[in-house]
């Protein structure tokens, strides 16, 4: 029995040993990578920038080439009406036209795609951060998956050493062989649990994988997360909230581009270049010309004053959705910090029964040494201490789970 006590003793000690570990922030930054819809909103991004490039080149001089010819031949008299057609015709110009606006136009028009962008650069991080809490989560989920059976592969490999001496002593008639029995139900009820921890791990840690982008089926060991329990909050600067605030400049830009609307246009347009009818004196046929356009809104139905309202209606919808998630997100936050705070207080109380459960198995270690103690009691010791680690165990895991839920509202 002197294997059970040291093997005891041990992982009490050194409850976090472990070899070569693959750690949360690696597995953070390969699902970030791999992550299909952060690179299409990164694009979708760039995107913008372009369509923001495009908009302030569409308002420069726009100059383009025109060429044309006709032949529409008469034989016999028959064919087109040569007053109409002019019977033949060639043409070749140079065309530039310019739309003037106001600059306040112009940037009202920017802005518009600048909120675009803004919103594309927002939704990738809300992407990233929904990322970063369901890995976490999978990655809490499959560490506390591996401590259990980590504990539990400990508590066979002693079991099964122990059973060796306990088959010798029940030989020599110091333990009956009912007693063998019972422990030998134990180690068999023991290497079960540790067979179904394996898959269990091996289960978690291939979500993990498929979540993550990797194509790998190795099995590997996993280091203990590290989540902050400081909690910085600022609502004014978050993710969640900057979209409110990205849609309530939309709809005041959205606005000023309705009044903007309802403005003079003045175009000026100018052309050179040849057009003739090919008739006599042809080579004189080169010319230019030049122009202007003015467009004066009168009346349109009182269409501007409709689109003002609508653009209002979707600023009711937006504040009260503000509304709305304020409280929900107040609510949420207060709601897991309790619960976290809980779970200190229950973890508090696990450990201390944890170190009477300590305390029985030394005592009943001592005593079957000397044959002075049932084996039905350290089976009872055992089982109890083992269900007292697995649950200071799947507390602190869910925990941990909490702290992911908290730290994901503080971005």
């Amino acid at each position: 029995m002197r294997y059970l006590f040291c093997f005891l003793i041990l992982i009490l000690i050194f409850p976090d040993a472990n070899a070569q570990q693959h750690n949360l922030d690696e597995y953070l930054q390969v699902a970030i990578s791999n992550s299909p819809l952060t690179k299409d909103l990164n694009n979708q991004v760039l995107s913008a920038q372009i369509d923001s490039v495009r908009l302030q080149a569409g308002f420069k001089p726009q100059v383009s080439g025109i060429a044309g010819g006709l032949y529409a031949p008469v034989i016999h008299g028959i064919g087109y009406s040569t007053a109409i057609s002019n019977g033949q015709s060639l043409n070749a110009q140079v065309s530039v036209n310019k739309t003037f606006i106001s600059k306040s136009y112009l940037n009202a028009q920017l802005y518009s795609l600048f909120f675009q962008r803004d919103s594309l650069r927002n939704a990738v991080k809300l992407s990233e951060q929904d990322l970063r809490k369901t890995i976490t989560a999978q990655y809490i989920t499959a560490y506390g998956s591996l401590e259990q059976q980590n504990f539990n592969q400990e508590l066979v490999d002693i079991l099964a050493k122990e059973e060796d001496v306990l088959k010798k002593l029940t030989r020599n008639n110091v333990y009956k062989q009912s007693d063998y029995l019972t422990f030998l139900v134990t180690l068999k009820q023991a290497q079960l649990q540790l067979s179904q921890l394996k898959l269990q791990y091996k289960t978690d840690l291939a979500t993990l994988n498929y979540l993550a982008g990797i194509a790998d089926t190795a099995t590997i060991t996993l280091g203990k997360p590290d989540l902050p329990r400081v909690i910085v909050f600022d609502k004014q600067n978050s993710i969640f909230f900057r979209q409110f605030k990205i849609d309530s400049m939309r709809l005041q830009n959205s606005h000023a581009l309705v009044d903007y609307g309802y403005k003079p246009k003045f175009t000026l347009f100018a052309d050179g270049g040849y057009n003739s009818d090919l008739s006599k004196e042809y080579y004189k046929h080169l010319g230019a010309s030049a122009g202007f356009g003015l467009t004066i809104p009168i009346y349109d139905g009182r269409q501007k004053k409709l689109a003002h309202k609508k653009l209002q209606l979707e600023e009711d919808t937006r504040r009260n959705y503000l509304n709305f998630f304020d409280r929900q997100y107040a609510q949420q936050i207060n709601q897991l910090r309790q619960q976290i705070n809980g779970f200190d207080s229950l973890l508090i109380e696990i450990k201390d029964q944890f170190k009477y459960s300590e305390s029985l198995i030394k005592v009943d270690t001592q005593l079957m040494q000397t044959g002075d103690l049932r084996i039905a009691d350290l089976v009872l010791a055992i089982n109890g201490y083992l269900t007292i680690k697995n649950q200071l165990t799947q507390n602190g895991i869910n925990q941990l789970q909490l702290i992911n839920q908290l730290n994901y509202w503080n971005k």
